[in-house]
C-alpha cells in the first residue's frame, strides 16, 4: 500500500464542508474507475499544530505504483466529468504540499533483512 499525502489549506472564503464534499465526489469517481483504493480527509483539531501544518490532510491509498500512475493518467484524460470533478476540488485550494509514503519496513525489505 502506498499513501499519497496532500497537506492542504483552502481559500479563506471557501467553505470546509463544500471542500469535503468535492473531495468525496472526486475520490468516489477515482475509486469507481479503479485507480485508488480509498481515501481519508482529516482536519486539524483545535488548531493544535505547528505553523507549518496545513488545515487539512488528504490521504489517498494506492495498491501499488501502477495504480498511482493510472490515477495520474485519468487526470490527463480529455473528459468533461474528470475536469469538472478536479476543478471543484482544485479551485477551493489555496496551498498544498504533497508526498508519497509507504509502510516501513515494507514486507519486501523485511524478507530481505530476514535472509541476512
Amino acid at each position: 500500500m502506498n499513501l499519497y499525502h496532500c497537506a492542504i489549506d483552502i481559500h479563506n472564503e471557501a467553505k470546509a464542508l463544500a471542500f469535503a464534499g468535492a473531495v468525496d465526489q472526486w475520490m468516489a469517481y477515482l475509486k469507481e474507475r479503479g485507480v485508488v483504493q480509498g481515501h481519508r480527509l482529516l482536519r486539524r483539531k483545535l488548531n493544535l499544530a505547528s505553523d507549518s501544518c496545513k488545515d487539512f490532510l488528504l490521504e489517498i491509498e494506492f495498491e501499488n505504483m501502477t495504480q498511482l500512475d493510472q490515477a495520474f493518467r485519468v487526470l490527463g484524460e480529455d473528459d468533461e466529468e474528470v475536469a469538472r470533478l478536479y476543478r471543484n476540488v482544485n479551485t477551493l485550494i489555496a496551498h498544498a504540499e504533497f508526498g508519497l509514503f509507504r509502510p516501513f519496513p515494507d514486507p519486501e525489505r523485511a524478507e530481505r533483512m530476514a535472509l541476512i
